[in-house]
């Protein structure tokens, strides 16, 4: 059985063994994989790994031999999964593998936002607040996150991993997703609707898969909703929002400021808040 990890440096760096693979087939191994060298390296693969490296309806239906596609994370829009299924190609990914990973940088890109931590650390060591007339120095304010309300739209693990999190912060937590599952049994929680959570919410966390239906959700009309400047926080995929948007959102004052863990274009990297 002939196997092809297209991209095993982002899951193994070095840490880990491949061993207990290569005991069920020829595993080939490519730490990455450009685009123009996909087709070449996987072409006689019967189960191909990808982590981020793209397999497009045009790679896959020039793979005769694959019957399975493994995808190395839990995001999936990598895949045309339309064009594998075609094919008869069984796709799966890994849903539960970043849960508290990813909900730990929601607080960490949040925090920083509310404290500014780095920065303060920066002027600290430059001898700011020693020069300061009062015993308590700071050049941004800062926001305490008790009492506010986060609004997390995608409500699935990692979604209900943010709420634990919130509520152990003493934060109010409203939440929107398609599946309105069992309820959390936590303290100040409610389902809403998106509008409803655009404007109530103080900071707004993204859940979401990008698919057809979720791409660009975040806009114009939706930044014109947020009622309370929130902080918007993106850790799941950066196509949920509209980049021009989200730069003049951040601009004209629409929010109070962004943090994202996702790929963006370059020229939106600056601070607003």
């Amino acid at each position: 059985m002939k196997i092809v990890i297209l991209d095993g440096y982002t899951l193994n760096p070095g840490d880990l063994s491949w061993e207990e693979l290569k005991k069920i087939g020829d595993v080939t191994i490519y730490d990455r994989t450009p685009k123009e060298l996909i087709l070449e390296r996987a072409h006689d693969a019967e189960i191909l790994f990808t982590n981020k490296t793209p397999l497009s309806s045009e790679i896959i239906i020039k793979l005769p031999n694959l019957k399975y596609i493994g995808v190395l994370a839990t995001g999936y829009n990598v895949v045309d999964i339309k064009a594998a299924t075609e094919q008869n190609i069984i796709v799966t990914n890994i849903p539960s593998y970043g849960t508290y990973s990813v909900a730990q940088m929601v607080f960490a890109l949040l925090l920083e936002l509310c404290h500014h931590v780095q920065l303060h650390s920066n002027v600290v060591k430059s001898g700011a607040w020693t020069k300061s007339p009062d015993f308590c120095f700071w050049n941004y304010p800062l926001t305490e996150l008790a009492g506010k309300t986060i609004g997390i739209i995608g409500f699935g693990r990692i979604g209900r991993q943010v709420a634990n999190i919130a509520s152990a912060l003493g934060m109010n937590i409203i939440a929107a997703d398609i599946h309105k599952n069992d309820a959390p049994e936590l303290k100040n929680f409610k389902w809403v609707g998106i509008p409803e959570l655009l404007k109530e919410s103080d900071v707004i966390s993204l859940h979401c898969p990008l698919n057809a239906q979720t791409r660009g959700m975040i806009g114009s009309s939706e930044f014109a909703l947020m009622e309370r400047k929130p902080l918007l926080i993106n850790t799941a995929r950066g196509g949920l929002v509209d980049e021009y948007a989200l730069e003049h959102a951040l601009r004209s004052g629409q929010i109070s400021g962004a943090g994202f863990d996702v790929s963006i274009s370059p020229l939106l990297f600056f601070t607003n808040a």
